[in-house]
């Protein structure tokens, strides 16, 4: 590396290191040598470009680049991921005593380009064709944490965090095809689902009044305006934020304080990039529908608050039809299957058979069939190659799906709308 990287050793033999060395000895309660393990990640982006090998030289050849010409201006993106993996208790051993849930930290080199000596234009030699795949995706740091344990996260995660710091102020000279090549690096934190981008940016849980990862929306004006937000986010806005939320310099009340750094309430540690989790947007948008049906069974839209036991009523009506008619059975937390299954036309069709009136029936159909449209954009690997007409009719349909929702179904989203939905119809043009 050229400059040497600060804070990280020199020595070139490592493997799996103990994911706490450049620690102190022990992290809370559990003994620290069993916590975690991970690659040093700079030894980890070595052996990957190393992997590469092969493709990067046939790529050079492919794109008629003279291979000498080519040995300082590669770029490696890297896509960073991070998720918790619920729950991986011993079910029967004796082992050292470790919180049972684990998180993961991964990365996927999505591409390499060059810039050959006196030419103008990068040109692309290796492109990951299945980003999304678990073959590409490279475990860097396993560790025995709860997500929601920012303390113990952030600890773990900090000597991973300044070796990425280290590496963005430096260079790779690695020999590739016989030659010393210059490589930087270029990090993309897009593997998030929305809680862990909370959790890694200082963002106020889900259910914060600041419903968005990606605009400063609070759920009253999301709701009142569906579709238009820009993406305004970043992190080195929420570090700015942190300092005024830190300091106070207006000397301003909880409540102003609070508006002025729009729901940021701790250090952001890790910076990720404006993102939608395809995954969990299936799900909460599949939970909302499934809401929905069930309101639009009971006829909500002309009652004042429905007890409890009618609400009981619909629900299981809602279950015995699906169960019937499609064998959907039901599920005690939606999970992407169900959520897959749910949001069809022939799910529609069963609720139909539910509902009374006609005119409710065809905004139902009408609901889904846009939904239908709409997702595979936010679905695909690669929307402009997979679904291009879709992609171009998105954001007419995201504005037709929100005009729905704000007049057939305001009984619903009258100042509140759900974090997926205002990402769904806002962020996702």
């Amino acid at each position: 590396w050229q400059p040497a990287l600060r804070n990280v050793s020199t020595s070139c033999n490592v493997s799996i290191i103990n994911g706490l060395s450049g620690w102190a000895s022990t992290v809370d309660d559990s003994p620290s040598d069993t916590i975690t393990r991970r690659f040093r990640y700079d030894v980890a982006l070595v052996s990957a470009i190393k992997d590469l090998e092969e493709d990067i030289m046939e790529g050079l050849r492919e794109s008629g680049v003279e291979d000498s010409a080519c040995t300082t201006g590669f770029n490696v993106m890297i896509k960073e991921s991070c998720d918790g993996m619920g729950d991986v208790s011993e079910k029967h051993g004796g082992g050292p005593a470790v919180p049972e849930k684990a998180v993961r930290f991964s990365f996927t080199v999505m591409s390499v380009s060059v810039l050959a000596d006196g030419k103008e234009e990068e040109v692309t030699i290796f492109t990951e064709q299945k980003p999304n795949s678990e073959l590409s995706c490279k475990p860097l740091c396993l560790m025995f944490v709860d997500e929601a344990d920012h303390e113990t996260l952030t600890a773990i995660m900090g000597p991973i965090v300044a070796e990425r710091d280290a590496m963005q102020e430096s260079r790779l000279i690695l020999s590739i095809g016989g030659l010393p090549r210059f490589f930087r690096f270029e990090f993309r934190g897009t593997g998030y689902d929305e809680k862990m981008v909370r959790e890694m940016e200082g963002l106020e849980a889900s259910g914060s009044s600041y419903v968005c990862t990606l605009c400063d929306s609070s759920r009253a004006e999301a709701a009142e305006n569906m579709v238009l937000h820009s993406i305004t986010r970043s992190h080195e806005e929420n570090l700015d934020r942190y300092e005024i939320w830190r300091t106070n310099p207006f000397s301003e009340s909880v409540e102003e304080l609070r508006d002025r750094v729009k729901g940021l309430s701790a250090k952001p540690f890790m910076e990720t990039h404006p993102t939608l989790d395809a995954l969990h947007c299936d799900i909460g948008n599949a939970t909302e529908f499934y809401k929905i049906f069930q309101d639009e069974i009971g006829e909500v839209y002309q009652k004042v608050n429905p007890s409890r036991e009618e609400r009981r009523s619909w629900r299981v009506a809602l279950d015995k039809q699906l169960r019937k008619k499609i064998k959907l059975k039901p599920v005690m937390r939606m999970n992407g299957n169900y959520a897959r299954k749910l949001m069809t036309q022939e799910a529609v069709e069963a609720v139909c058979e539910l509902v009374p009136s006609e005119e409710r029936r065809k905004a139902l159909r009408d609901l889904m069939s846009l939904y239908i449209l709409m997702k595979p954009v936010w679905r695909a690997t690669c929307p402009a190659k997979e679904c291009p007409d879709q992609l171009c009719q998105y954001s007419f349909n995201s504005q037709r799906f929100a005009d729905l929702l704000s007049s057939t179904f305001k009984y619903r989203y009258n100042g509140k709308i759900t974090n997926y939905l205002h990402k769904t119809l806002a962020h996702v043009p």
